[in-house]
C-alpha cells in the first residue's frame, strides 16, 4: 500500500511537471501571434490544465496510502521533471547544474522511500478525533497559531513582507492542509473499502479546513510571486513547506513513533539532499535566462 502511495506521488508530481510545461508552451504559442486571444481558447493550454488536475489527483490519493512525512518530500519530482522537459522540449539550457541537482534529488528520493517506516495507513474518523485531543498536537496547534499571528501582525501592521515571512506563513498553512488532505483521502480510501466514514462531523470539518487553509496559501503564495524571483521563491517554498508538512505528519500521525535512530537519520539526510537537489535546479535559472533575445512579434507602431 505504501508503495502504492509512492508511485502515485511521484507520477502526480510528474504530471504537474508535465503541465505547468504544457502551458508554458502555449503561452509562447499565443504570445507569438498576430491576432491576440485569451490563454483559455488554447487547447493546448487546456490540456496542461487536464494533466495538472490528473497530478493532484495522484497526489491526494497518495496521502490517503502512504505517510504525509514521505508523499511531501515528493514534490522535488515536479521540479526534477520540469527542469528535464523545459530542456527537451522548450529547448532552455540544461546547465550542469541541473543535472547535479537532478541526481542529488533522486538519491534523496531513494532514500526518503528507503527509510521511511512502514506505518498502518488507515485513517478513521475516530483516529481523527483522537488525534486532534492528543496533547502533542494541541501544544503544536498553540505554537503554530501564535507564530502564525505574530508574522500575521508584521505582514499587515508593520508591511514587512520579506521573501522569509510570506513563505513561512504559507508553510504553517501547508502544515495544517496536509494533516486536513490526509484526514479527508483517508476518510475516503476506508469508506471504498466498505467502511463508511463520511457520515462523522470530523469529516467535513477538515474539507473545510483543507479548503480554507490551500486558499490562503495562493494568496501568500502570489504576493511571494509577484515581489521576488521565481529562482528565490521555488526552492524557499519547497524546503519551508516539506518541513512543516513532515513536522505536522510526524506530531498528528506519529509515523516516526516506532522508528529506529538510523531510519531517522538516513530519512533527514534523504530530505537534505532533495532540498539541496532543488536549490541547485532553480539557482540562477531567470538570469540566465534573461540573456536570450526576446521574441519579435512585430513593431510597435511610433517605435
Amino acid at each position: 500500500t505504501q508503495l502504492l502511495g509512492v508511485l502515485l506521488a511521484a507520477a502526480g508530481n510528474f504530471l504537474i511537471s508535465v503541465s505547468l510545461n504544457i502551458q508554458k508552451c502555449a503561452h509562447l504559442r499565443l504570445a507569438c501571434q498576430t491576432d491576440s486571444k485569451p490563454y483559455y481558447t488554447s487547447k493546448l493550454w487546456w490540456c496542461g490544465i487536464i494533466l495538472l488536475g490528473l497530478g493532484e489527483v495522484g497526489n491526494f490519493t497518495a496521502y490517503g496510502l502512504a505517510p504525509a512525512a514521505l508523499v511531501a518530500p515528493l514534490g522535488c519530482v515536479s521540479v526534477i521533471g520540469s527542469a528535464f522537459i523545459s530542456g527537451l522540449f522548450l529547448k532552455e539550457t540544461m546547465r550542469a547544474a541541473d543535472i547535479l541537482g537532478g541526481t542529488l534529488a533522486v538519491a534523496g528520493t531513494y532514500l526518503l522511500v528507503t527509510f521511511t517506516p512502514n506505518v498502518p495507513q488507515e485513517i478513521t474518523a475516530k483516529k481523527v478525533q483522537n488525534y486532534l485531543v492528543s496533547w502533542p498536537f494541541v501544544i503544536y496547534a498553540i505554537i503554530e497559531i501564535i507564530t502564525f499571528c505574530i508574522l500575521l501582525y508584521f505582514y499587515k501592521r508593520k508591511a514587512v513582507k520579506h521573501i522569509v515571512v510570506l513563505l513561512m506563513l504559507v508553510a504553517l498553512l501547508a502544515s495544517l492542509t496536509v494533516i486536513a488532505v490526509k484526514a479527508v483521502a483517508g476518510m475516503i480510501t476506508h469508506s471504498v473499502k466498505g467502511k463508511m466514514q463520511l457520515a462523522y462531523p470530523v469529516f467535513y470539518i477538515m474539507c473545510i479546513l483543507m479548503a480554507a487553509t490551500c486558499a490562503f496559501q495562493v494568496k501568500f503564495l502570489n504576493q511571494a510571486m509577484e515581489l521576488y524571483e521565481t529562482t528565490a521563491v521555488v526552492p524557499i517554498n519547497f524546503v519551508l513547506s516539506t518541513t512543516s508538512a513532515i513536522i505536522s505528519g510526524v506530531i498528528f500521525y506519529q509515523e516516526f513513533q516506532s522508528a529506529a535512530l538510523l531510519s531517522v537519520f538516513m530519512f533527514l539526510f534523504g530530505c537534505l539532499l532533495s532540498f539541496l537537489g532543488v536549490f541547485l535546479i532553480t539557482r540562477h535559472r531567470i538570469k540566465e535566462h534573461l540573456q536570450i533575445p526576446y521574441i519579435d512579434c512585430g513593431n510597435i507602431p511610433g517605435k
